[in-house]
């Protein structure tokens, strides 16, 4: 099913400010509440006419497209034009997730290159931030594939920044006071 004209034109303005931010900053921060129409596949695109006549998502929760789906996340667009792969954050809201991102990624452009196991030290952030492979970015950076033209089985490659809990404490660590949602870990999640 091709998607609604409607979609296609909100896509296609977002691409073009997608591309207008990477130009300007050298990289952009997306942020993914749970459910984000953009990263989600033609596919998925299940349109239903609502109440008022206008086209809209499907409520069911095992949809795709459901406010029900994984966790909220963020992840940059335009690092790996910088030939460093793009970074994600999981289980944080939009501020902060943009925060770290942000900081994170100014390091990169500076010239830092990450590396996974590598520990970042942030200041007022107890334990920082720790970098890990993520094995499925083209389940993941979707928008950074839609930029770089990416199929997902040629996704461009993405790092997970694992944040600390604000007593010092790492999901691996014993006590770590949040359940395994609060922070999924690398490849275990997707949008």
């Amino acid at each position: 099913m091709d998607p609604h004209p409607q979609i296609t034109a909100f896509l296609d303005q977002a691409g073009a400010h997608t591309a207008q931010l990477v130009r300007r900053h050298r990289f952009t921060v997306v942020h993914v509440d749970r459910c984000d129409p953009w990263d989600a596949g033609p596919d998925d695109w299940d349109l239903v006419p609502g109440d008022d006549g206008d086209v809209g998502w499907d409520d069911d929760p095992e949809h795709p497209m459901s406010s029900a789906g994984g966790p909220a996340f963020g992840y940059t667009v335009g690092l790996f034009g910088l030939g460093h792969p793009e970074l994600v954050v999981v289980g944080v809201g939009p501020d902060e997730g943009h925060d770290l991102l942000d900081t994170t990624a100014r390091l990169v452009v500076a010239g830092r290159d990450l590396l996974p196991g590598e520990q970042i030290d942030l200041p007022g952030r107890p334990g920082g931030l720790v970098v890990e492979h993520l094995p499925n970015p083209g389940d993941v950076v979707v928008r950074a594939n839609e930029f770089y033209c990416r199929p997902d089985e040629y996704s461009v490659p993405a790092l997970q920044l694992t944040w600390a809990h604000t007593d010092g404490s790492f999901p691996w660590d014993p006590g770590w006071p949040c359940g395994p949602d609060c922070q999924p870990r690398p490849g275990t999640w997707t949008t």
